[in-house]
C-alpha cells in the first residue's frame, strides 16, 4: 500500500558550480573534470553533466552526483556549525 515518507536527516558536503570555481569543485570531487559549460561529474550511474548554478553533492558513500539548483533549495537547508572556543581565542 502506499504510503508518505520523510528524507532521513543527514549531513552531506556540497559545493555550487558557478562557472568560475572549477579548481574548488575538482578539489573538493578530488579530480580534475572535463568541462566546457558543462562539468562532467562521474557518478555511480556513470557521466553527469552539471551546469552553472548546479550544486555537486557527495552522498553518504562519499559518491558524487549534481543536483539543479531549484531541488537542492527544497531539499536541504545549510547546517551551521559552530566553532568551539578555546581558551586561547580568548
Amino acid at each position: 500500500m502506499p504510503g508518505k515518507f520523510r528524507k532521513k536527516p543527514i549531513v552531506i558536503e556540497a559545493v555550487r558550480w558557478d562557472g568560475s570555481n572549477y579548481d574548488e569543485v575538482c578539489e573538493f570531487v578530488g579530480e580534475s573534470l572535463s568541462h566546457d559549460a558543462m562539468l562532467i561529474i562521474p557518478t555511480l550511474e556513470g557521466k553527469m553533466e552539471a551546469g552553472c548554478g548546479d550544486w555537486i553533492i557527495k552522498g553518504i558513500n562519499n559518491e558524487f552526483y549534481p543536483c539543479k539548483n531549484d531541488i537542492f533549495i527544497k531539499t536541504y537547508e545549510e547546517v551551521l556549525t559552530k566553532k568551539i572556543k578555546d581558551k586561547n581565542d580568548e
